[in-house]
């Protein structure tokens, strides 16, 4: 009896290629909101309200009246309350503060620094020139005054010059007095009466810097500085 071997067979699996993953780009389109300001509408935005934050600041505001303005009676003022009680009077300029501040129909007058001319009322043909140069003039008439209280306490003297600082500082009614250099004239003090404090010439640092008379003349540094009577 004849006996058969089988061979097993042996089943290979079916194995496929393996397969390359392809790696695949994807691009993410972004969205715009369609409802939001565009960048035109949101610069003009910006501009106006620049603009408007530049009108409103304090540097750009317009005074009233304009600098420089003209006002009736050809008088011109610039500081704050220059001419500040002027009514009627012509001619004059005021600049600083409180320059001519007390003039009502004073005419030709002109006042340079703060508080010249303070007080003058109805005086005519007056210069002062320096911070509270010719404050207490009051009526007096043809003054010229340079310099820081030049001529300070004159109230009614007429035709009276003054340059320097302090110079012909305490006169009040004199008249007709010249004063050069600091302190020159300082103690003139006219009354109004004739021969008092009228017709002196200072020249120099205290010229004549106790005088209460009239008629002298003095140049120089200190010059007749102690004289009182003449």
């Amino acid at each position: 009896m004849k006996t058969y071997m089988y061979k097993p067979i042996q089943l290979k699996p079916n194995i496929q290629p393996q397969q390359k993953m392809k790696t695949k780009n994807t691009t993410t389109l972004s969205v715009k909101n369609s409802i939001g300001p565009s960048p035109l509408r949101c610069g003009l935005f910006l501009i106006a309200l620049a603009l408007a934050c530049f009108a409103l600041s304090p540097a750009a505001r317009a005074v009233l009246p304009a600098p420089d303005g003209g006002y009736p009676g050809f008088n011109t003022a610039e500081g704050d309350d220059a001419l500040f009680s002027l009514t009627t009077g012509n001619y004059n300029t005021a600049t600083g503060f409180d320059a001519l501040y007390y003039n009502t129909t004073g005419y030709s007058n002109t006042a340079t620094g703060e508080s010249a001319l303070l007080s003058n009322t109805t005086g005519n043909n007056n210069t002062a020139t320096g911070v509270t140069a010719l404050a207490f003039n009051t009526t007096g008439t043809f003054n010229t005054a340079n310099g820081v209280e030049a001529l300070y306490n004159n109230t009614t003297g007429y035709d009276n010059t003054a340059t320097g600082f302090d110079a012909l500082f305490s006169n009040t009614e004199g008249f007709s007095n010249t004063a050069i250099g600091f302190d020159a004239l300082y103690s003139n003090n006219g009354n109004g009466a004739y021969g008092t404090g009228d017709w002196n010439t200072a020249t120099g640092f205290q010229a004549l810097y106790s005088n209460t008379t009239y008629a002298n003349t003095a140049n120089g540094y200190q010059a007749l500085y102690s004289t009182t009577t003449g």
